[in-house]
């Protein structure tokens, strides 16, 4: 017979799990379709070393959208907000950056929901603090849901829109209760990687605004130091609550977090050079290829690599506008589309490191389209037949053509002629092409980076042999940025990511909600009721196959509708950092994971020593 105070404590112990309803689930974790690796007493990551040393300092180049920063509310449209600040602040939940879509509890230490998560109640931690020791509870959950949902950057607003209501529960619990037909698989995890904002900080005052005011968060870093537009400098939260959570072990090992802004790229790098930040990756091919023989690296203090990564490449092209009239016609776009060669420019700009990309989720072989549609894929498509082009089921997935490395290849300009010509632009006497309303075809291509002028002046002189009338314009950070807000643009370069388990963030993308919302990243404004029958059916799959068929099917009918020009891509991060860095044995897939280095302080007072590092 068992002992009173064993019994005693087997009681207690099931007093404090949370109370759940017969046909509920109550995890530690959630991921779209069920699957979690780490199971509810787990210590912590895989890719993590929990016995890491704390201390030291990590710096990086800053990269906000305008090369510089006028805010630290990185939550709202208005603003330039400074690179860093999701330091600041806690969510209900944090993804594994070695699964596709999995959470787990960081403020929640639990959540419950029924089999069809047509809602969801999370549990916060009782230790749970925001950075001034007042604690986190569920009225600032609900609180920040429906000033994020009402007044922050309308990605919320569109993200958010299955919610019916939230609503405290009692103490410690807040629920999440989800429209009636909403596609509720994803709704949990969406939620629960919300920013947690606190209520008494920020009440009563002007939220959409953009602020220079130093935040408040329940995160691991506080705001330290601010140089407006220059540096931002994040250091360790005192006492901070959730530093020996398993999400968090080995983790956040560094005391501060300093971010460098610079006037230009060559700036930048020359800042690298000398230490002035420690960690950098490389965007250009140029620079990649022809500028690593600095003192520094040839003498191993600097060392240059490239980490594999194991997500979606991200869709990066020019996009065009599909707001604009000139751009309704397929023919147009295709016809400039196939003037882009990328063979040319891959062998001449970018010294052979680029493959091309022809998909939207690119490196993700899952999701991409290939060959002619086929099994689940093809039985989504044929419940949009009649909607769709032929082409579709007769033809593989488009694959941009391959042309020869002169710079305007001749079969290409004979095929976008002949497209622009059936189109109705016929050239002039003047070597321009105009309507029948002597419309010249003009096209401006809205950059604000000099390094990208090198690759898209050929690209431009390659549309004006066939007669349009194309050109750049060069604006400067902040117009830029102002710009693609309001969608002010013909042609726009952008990379957007994509995720493994695509969600509700492809209405903001591709979907009709997200080109009709200012500062989205529907760059191309794609507006299809097809498109968004099928967003719909992804954030609604019951299983990991259904959703990747039909996301298959929104990138074969995208490709098709030559919605973008396609650029090229690497499966790889091209970073340089200066050796002082310790890490974790195990590299994870979908990760570039600084986050879980360390200093050594060996390496350091090395360097130090020697005078390379101060």
């Amino acid at each position: 017979m068992r002992s009173l105070p064993i019994l005693a404590s087997i009681l207690a112990a099931a007093l404090a799990l949370p109370l759940a309803a017969a046909d509920t689930i109550v995890s530690h974790g959630i991921s779209p379709f069920g699957d979690l690796k780490y199971g509810p007493g787990f210590d912590h990551f895989d890719y993590a070393d929990p016995a890491a040393p704390k201390g030291g300092t990590m710096s990086f180049r800053g990269t906000a959208a305008a090369g510089t920063f006028d805010s630290l509310r990185a939550f709202v449209l208005a603003g330039t907000p400074a690179q860093g600040l999701g330091r600041v602040y806690d969510t209900l939940l944090v993804p594994s950056a070695d699964e596709s879509g999995a959470l787990y509890g960081l403020l929640a230490e639990s959540l419950e929901y029924p089999e069809d998560r047509s809602w969801v109640i999370f549990t916060l931690r009782p230790e749970a603090r925001f950075n001034d020791g007042v604690p986190v509870t569920p009225e600032d959950v609900v609180w920040s849901f429906e000033t994020l949902r009402d007044k922050g950057h309308p990605y919320y607003g569109i993200a958010f829109s299955g919610v019916e209501k939230a609503e405290v529960l009692d103490g410690s619990r807040v629920k999440f209760t989800f429209k009636a037909g909403a596609r509720t698989r994803d709704l949990p995890g969406e939620i629960g990687q919300m920013e947690v904002l606190p209520k008494h900080f920020y009440e009563g005052k002007d939220i959409a605004a953009s602020s220079m005011e130093l935040p408040l968060g329940s995160g691991p870093y506080v705001v330290d130091r601010v140089d407006p537009g220059r540096q931002i400098r994040y250091c360790r939260a005192p006492d901070y609550w959730g530093a020996d959570l398993p999400v968090n072990r080995g983790r956040n090992n560094f005391d501060c977090y300093v971010y460098e802004y610079f006037a230009d790229t060559t700036a930048a790098f020359e800042a690298l050079k000398t230490g002035t930040y420690l960690f950098h990756e490389e965007y250009s091919s140029a620079l990649w290829a022809t500028a690593y023989d600095f003192p520094a690296l040839a003498k191993g203090w600097v060392k240059r690599e490239e980490i594999p990564d194991g997500r979606p490449s991200g869709t990066q092209g020019f996009w065009f506008n599909l707001r604009r009239e000139k751009f309704q016609d397929i023919r147009v776009r295709e016809a400039m589309a196939l003037m882009f060669n990328f063979e040319w420019s891959n062998e001449t700009l970018f010294h052979g490191l680029y493959k091309r990309t022809d998909s939207f989720w690119e490196n993700a072989a899952a999701l991409e389209a290939t060959g002619l549609p086929e099994g689940v894929e093809l039985a989504v498509l044929e419940k949009f037949r009649d909607q769709l082009p032929p082409e579709i089921f007769t033809e593989p997935a488009y694959v941009p053509p391959v042309w020869s490395t002169r710079q305007v290849d001749r079969e290409a300009a004979r095929r976008a002629s002949d497209l622009l010509t059936a189109a109705g632009w016929v050239v002039g006497a003047d070597g321009l092409r105009r309507n029948a309303a002597g419309e010249t075809l003009t096209v401006s291509f809205l950059d604000d980076n000099p390094a990208f002028q090198r690759i898209v002046d050929p690209y431009i002189q390659n549309l004006r042999q066939i007669g349009i009338d194309a050109r750049l314009e060069m604006v400067d950070a902040a117009q830029m940025q102002e710009r693609q807000q309001n969608f002010d643009y013909d042609i726009t370069s952008a990379r957007i990511p994509m995720s493994l388990s695509p969600s509700v963030e492809l209405r903001t993308i591709l979907g009709s909600q997200g080109a009709a919302a200012p500062g989205t990243l529907n760059v191309a404004g794609i507006a299809d009721p097809v498109i968004d029958a099928l967003i719909e059916q992804v954030i609604g799959a019951e299983t990991r196959e259904e959703m990747q068929a039909n996301v298959r099917a929104i990138d074969r009918i995208l490709r098709a509708r030559h919605v973008w020009v396609p650029n090229w891509t690497r499966d790889s991060y091209w970073v340089a950092y200066w050796d002082i860095f310790g890490r974790p044995a195990i590299q994870p897939p979908y990760k570039r994971n600084e986050d879980f280095w360390w200093v050594d302080p060996v390496k350091l007072k090395a360097l130090q020593d020697i005078g390379a590092l101060r």
